[in-house]
């Protein structure tokens, strides 16, 4: 029995001997060497190549190497096999540490600043009034940033597919309940998963309906928002400001316009990002539970995208 690491464009031998330390009877192979393909019972997945797992014949679950499965789902050949993925408590405290420093960043007007110095401006200004946060996504994430702004004195609204309820926050859901949502937002917060139903979700129409001058903050997947209107909705003022994380194509290409706007802050996909010894130990649990019959941790509803 064996464990694969289909984990392409990664140094993968820090994961392996993790992985071999907690499970020492099992192999633990490197696709795409994989000695006896037909013996593996549990695939590790980020971005695998299509098809990378038709000779593993003996195949009984799947597992996600991060906390997101949209780059496993796209593939149309995956076997039809239980998938988990990683949840990792230490997840929500480095995505709310980016968080309160991006929304700091806008309120000290850092980012005006910036451009003026290239400019050699010298002019003073008062704090940006940001008052109203609204968190698109209400999951574990986006629940979690929901209430640590509340708790820091916003007013914060949260949309979602489905509805929710969190104390204090104006919970909307639905196609109607979007512009409720974020009308009256000064900076959103983009933590939705990236599913068929919310590619492209952040377009011409939705930002027509977000407040002008509102902030865009963008921590998900880029595939939700449609550059060339973010473009655009900058360009004209109905946004005056984006912070993204997450982009279409990860390393975000030279000759994207995204590098060169003087409204846009990047950062490399580091708002949180998943602590190995963390998700080796569930990698490791997951098998023990293939192999034993009993269900996943941490199961994907594969139908929903999440």
């Amino acid at each position: 029995m064996s464990i694969a690491l289909v984990i392409p464009d990664r140094k993968l031998d820090q994961l392996q001997m993790k992985l071999q330390q907690l499970l020492p009877e099992v192999a633990i192979e490197i696709w795409p060497q994989i000695q006896q393909p037909d013996a593996v019972k549990m695939a590790v997945l980020w971005r695998q190549p299509p098809g990378a797992l038709s000779a593993m014949t003996g195949l009984q679950a799947l597992h996600s190497f991060g906390a997101g499965v949209d780059n496993i789902l796209v593939d149309t050949t995956l076997p039809a096999l239980p998938l988990a993925r990683i949840v990792d408590p230490a997840l929500t405290s480095s995505m709310l540490a980016y968080l309160s420093g991006v929304v700091q960043h806008y309120q000290l007007r850092l980012d005006q600043f910036g451009r003026q110095q290239q400019l050699q401006q010298w002019k003073p200004r008062s704090p940006r009034r940001l008052q109203h946060i609204c968190v698109l996504g209400l999951g574990e994430l986006g629940a979690a940033a929901a209430v640590f702004f509340r708790q820091q004195g916003f007013q914060v609204s949260g949309w979602s597919a489905s509805a929710k309820q969190l104390a204090q926050i104006s919970c909307y859901h639905g196609a109607d309940g979007f512009s409720a949502a974020v009308s009256q937002a000064d900076l959103v917060i983009c933590l939705l998963p990236l599913t068929a139903a919310t590619e492209n979700l952040l377009h011409q129409q939705a930002f027509a309906r977000f407040k002008t001058g509102a902030i865009l903050v963008n921590v998900a997947r880029g595939a939700i928002v449609d550059d060339l209107a973010l473009l655009q909705n900058l360009d004209s003022g109905q946004l005056s400001a984006a912070c993204l994380d997450v982009f279409r194509t990860e390393p975000l290409p030279a000759e994207h316009p995204f590098w060169s706007h003087p409204s846009i802050l990047l950062t490399p996909h580091i708002s949180a990002v998943t602590n190995a010894d963390t998700a080796v130990a569930q990698i490791a649990e997951n098998y023990r539970r293939t192999v034993a019959g009993l269900p996943l941790l941490n199961l994907v509803d594969q139908l929903r995208g999440y």
